[in-house]
């Protein structure tokens, strides 16, 4: 049995979290509400031979405020290709995409790729702020609220380095603050720290978790590694081999922060490994 599985500090972590969740997505009206809502989303494309490519078939999950969300499955299943559906940078051959109740459009979430597509003439406070200018900020409260979000990466040593100054790690700070300082409702990231070692990994999972404690962002996260996505997420999404349908959604339901040794982890990790390899043999 569940108690029986279970010490009493963990059943009562379980307890608090179950009880925060419902609570973070009741509406007035008692009914839940989606921040992000995908419903039906396929997408196809044709090669150059005109032949028919099946990235996604029929997907569909919801993402409630403040949750973060990682989506996981095998290599080529249309992970990426969903993110970009959701941030309006691709349209779904069906089905579509709400965030706040209307449709994805570009400039909606805030978008963070595995490159750090930084400009590197410009320092970080600039790289931070362009998006305020963009959006028509004046200059001095750009600045301001750009400076906020150097801070909350722990990088206001380095406001005016250029990125060939920054380790890789930094740069990717620095691709965070600039998605956070425009305030999206919602922040998508296309697996950022695929490109790092492993220690510097793990730093940056931590220090991206404080930072999303302090904001509370809605966020849905890609990744393929599994670890990333126990340790990260509050539920975590697991995508078929192609084309990329649902196959399940699994419940993070332990309290951070969380120890990748305890046992809790372990069980949960394995569970989500073992549905994403039944899918590799499928790619």
């Amino acid at each position: 049995m569940l108690f029986d599985s279970l010490s009493t500090t963990s059943f009562i972590s379980l307890i608090i979290i179950l009880l925060r969740r419902l609570s973070d997505k009741k509406t007035g009206d008692g009914l839940s509400q989606a921040k992000v809502s995908v419903q039906g989303v396929s997408k196809s494309f044709q090669t150059k031979e005109g032949t028919t490519i099946d990235a996604l078939q029929n997907v569909s999950f919801d993402v409630f405020e403040k949750e973060f969300v990682c989506v996981v499955g095998p290599n080529g299943c249309g992970k990426t290709t969903l993110l970009r559906i959701m941030a309006g940078l691709d349209k779904p051959s069906s089905g579509r995409v709400l965030i706040d109740g209307e449709e994805a459009k570009a400039g909606k979430a805030g978008l963070i790729f595995q490159e750090f597509s930084l400009f590197p003439w410009r320092t970080v406070i600039g790289n931070v702020k362009f998006g305020l200018e963009v959006q028509g900020f004046e200059e001095s409260e750009s600045l301001k609220v750009a400076q906020r979000y150097v801070d909350l990466v722990g990088l206001s040593k380095f406001a005016q380095a250029y990125p060939h100054e920054l380790s890789e790690g930094m740069k990717q700070k620095v691709a965070i603050a600039r998605a956070l300082a425009t305030n999206p409702p919602v922040l998508l990231l296309d697996e950022p720290f695929a490109f790092l070692d492993a220690q510097t990994r793990n730093l940056m999972q931590e220090e991206f978790l404080r930072t999303w404690e302090r904001e509370k962002k809605t966020v849905v996260f890609v990744t393929h590694n599994v670890d990333e996505a126990t340790y990260l997420a509050d539920r975590v999404v697991v995508l078929t081999a192609r084309p990329g349908r649902v196959k399940a959604v699994k419940e993070v339901e332990f309290e951070r922060p969380r120890s990748r040794t305890s046992q809790l982890f372990v069980k949960k990790r394995e569970e989500i490994l073992n549905l994403v390899q039944e899918e590799v043999g499928q790619a």
